[in-house]
């Protein structure tokens, strides 16, 4: 049983704080979306009546779903033990799906409680959920299809004077239809890397088989230590096709929101699974992923705002690895009062109270980078009434 099950939470005000987006380090591009010059950050923050505060990353759009969904519960929970509560915080979202924005908004706002429960017992969220060690493996990760070979070139040697012994790097130029283009500029990492880094290519989806094996004939299977998302997500019989005709570890879950899709996954022959905690439907879930991994001798790793859930992958294999796309998360540390270090290829986590990352809320007020603020008090929220309508 997780620490949190018996917990009780009296929710007094919820509010998102909308950060203001800051510059990429490089304005950055994948196969099928960008380039991004710049990337933002949303600050869910859960206020209990004793004046602890849990936060976590939340998507800032779906403000309907989480007023006419989740909000009513959580301020109408008062004196229920979270086991008994999270469930109708579940099932509030069935109409919703199971596999879009709300079983995500879910994951943030439960990702919050979480943190919320490990300051209340004084603890860092890794320990408080388990973890026996606070550091994690990452994967350095970035080589938009964008960069020119300078800058790749810029970003693996960061990488390796960090100690990092791996790197994924984005492929699918030109919306998929340069695939010459990828051969070169993979070789061309591959032989900067030399013995020391291995590495990963991420075709976000845009290939079709006959691509990827005019990809791998190219640049050899033995080079890659994983292919991510070669062809569409939701295409599981040419996924199970695919995984039956290479050697090479084919990973996916990063476009999944829940738990339930991966044991599918895993028996189409997918042997890296990549849950992505801010975008998924809750921390036991996660854990589900993870287990299944464990199980059934799969890798895993997880991405998203990876130094915020850093913390879950403490609880996993050491070979469980976090991702680190330095394009676009560098920026934003800027705005955070404690996070992990990054030493030796691994992220240290803070023995902070609560999740390994605080944004620092005196700076953002003091330069004006809270950009949006909406709160919502329990006085002004009802209770849960479910809704069917078209």
């Amino acid at each position: 049983m997780n620490s949190i099950d018996l917990e009780t939470f009296n929710i007094q005000k919820i509010s998102i704080r909308v950060l203001a987006p800051v510059a990429t380090i490089t304005p950055f591009q994948d196969a099928t979306m960008g380039p991004f010059p710049s990337f933002g950050l949303s600050i869910i923050r859960i206020e209990d009546a004793e004046g602890f505060v849990g936060e976590a990353p939340v998507y800032n759009s779906y403000t309907n779903i989480l007023e006419t969904c989740l909000f009513p519960i959580l301020f109408h929970c008062e004196g229920m033990s979270y086991q008994d509560f999270f469930p109708k915080l579940y099932w509030s979202i069935r109409n919703e799906g199971f596999k879009g924005a709300a079983s995500a908004l879910l994951g943030q706002v439960d990702m919050a409680l979480h943190d919320l429960a490990a300051k209340r017992s004084r603890l860092p969220l890794y320990r408080y959920i388990g973890g026996d060690r606070n550091t994690v493996k990452i994967y350095g990760s970035g080589g938009g299809t964008n960069y020119t070979l300078k800058e790749l070139e810029k970003e693996v040697t960061l990488f390796l004077d960090a100690g990092v012994d791996c790197y994924k790097m984005k492929i699918g130029k030109d919306f998929g239809t340069n695939i010459a283009a990828d051969i070169a500029r993979v070789k061309h990492v591959r032989k900067l890397a030399g013995k020391h880094m291995q590495i990963a290519v991420d075709v976000n989806q845009i290939w079709s088989c006959e691509d990827v094996f005019r990809f791998l004939d190219a640049i050899g299977e033995n080079e890659l230590a994983w292919l991510e998302e070669p062809i569409h997500s939701a295409a599981y019989d040419q996924i199970e096709e695919l995984c039956k005709r290479t050697a090479v570890p084919i990973a996916y879950g990063e476009s999944e929101r829940t738990s339930k899709i991966f044991p599918m996954l895993a028996n189409c022959g997918v042997k890296h699974l990549q849950p992505v905690p801010t975008q998924f439907g809750g921390i036991k879930e996660w854990m589900e992923v993870r287990d299944l991994c464990t199980n059934r001798n799969l890798q895993l790793s997880s991405g998203g705002y990876s130094l915020y859930s850093s913390f879950l992958m403490t609880t996993a294999s050491e070979s469980g690895m976090i991702e680190y796309l330095y394009a676009l998360m560098y920026g934003l540390e800027k705005y955070f009062l404690i996070k992990p270090s990054l030493e030796k290829g691994h992220f240290h986590l803070p023995e902070s109270e609560g999740l390994p990352v605080r944004i620092n809320w005196e700076y953002c007020l003091n330069e004006n980078k809270i950009i949006r603020e909406q709160v919502w008090l329990k006085a002004d929220v009802p209770g849960y009434n479910p809704l069917v309508s078209m």
